[in-house]
């Protein structure tokens, strides 16, 4: 079965064709290039390339055009992921609190047992520990379970699913 050459982002309308596809590759691989060099490594026109990233932007394929920092040079060695579990109808408030906290470096919902899934970054265990309670503390969590990082073993990516994009699978 042959599936479309053309893949829609979650939550867009803006479908991806293969000059989409080209040009994130060469973003993925060289993030700092310019129009100038995209342009020239696909062959195609300066216009068309500036043209293309605008509708990409627009679309919401870019997720961040800030730098990754590692919170270990800024002082925060300790990365821990938190589950937490919450009163169902408190979840938008207290979205709006973890955010607030900021060591809290990213967080997701989820389906399951667990209502979130929160990475912080601390400084020592006993920053962690204060952290985490005051994550708890937060009327409408119930509880929480940390889990402490020993390492990445696969750092954030996407260039395999671009491949697949790619190649039509």
């Amino acid at each position: 079965m042959r599936f479309p050459q053309t893949v829609l982002p979650f939550g867009t309308m803006a479908a991806l064709d293969h000059v989409d596809l080209e040009l994130l590759a060469a973003l993925s691989t060289d993030p700092r290039a310019t129009v100038v060099a995209l342009a020239e490594r696909l062959g195609l026109s300066r216009n068309t390339v500036q043209a293309r990233m605008a509708r990409l932007e627009r679309s919401g394929v870019f997720l961040s055009y800030e730098r990754a920092i590692s919170s270990s040079s800024l002082g925060f060695p300790i990365e821990a992921f938190i589950s937490v579990i919450v009163r169902q109808a408190d979840l938008p408030r207290i979205s709006v609190e973890l955010a607030r906290v900021p060591e809290v470096v990213q967080a997701h919902g989820l389906s399951g047992q667990v209502d979130l899934l929160v990475r912080v970054a601390c400084r020592d265990t006993r920053h962690l520990f204060d952290t985490d309670a005051r994550i708890l503390s937060i009327e409408g969590v119930e509880r929480t379970e940390t889990s402490l990082v020993m390492g990445e073993v696969i750092p954030h990516r996407v260039t395999p699913l671009m491949e697949l994009a790619r190649r039509g699978a």
